[in-house]
């Protein structure tokens, strides 16, 4: 039990830090990102940018995220634990 909590620690480590690298360029005048950052209007990206920073983040977590959960995702943080999750169950 304790290896996959372990296991799911670092994932979600590895999973934050990144998506805090590739939204690192969209930060908003030094404000910095943090895991409540909303992404549509905490960042300067489009909805291209997104898809194409999940997009990464799926081929690099070797994961699936289905559009309609894509939607519902608004905050880093969401972000990060739709990954994690997704993750953990492989």
């Amino acid at each position: 039990m304790l290896a996959t909590q372990e296991r799911v620690a670092d994932v979600g480590h590895d999973v934050m830090r990144e998506i805090f690298r590739l939204l690192a360029p969209y930060e908003v005048g030094g404000k910095g990102i943090t895991p409540q950052t909303v992404i549509s209007t905490g960042l300067t990206v489009d909805s291209l940018t997104i898809m194409d920073v999940i997009m990464e983040l799926e081929d690099r977590f070797d994961v699936a995220i289905p559009m309609n959960v894509v939607a519902e995702i608004d905050t880093i943080d969401q972000l990060a634990e739709t990954v994690m999750r997704l993750a953990t169950r492989r």
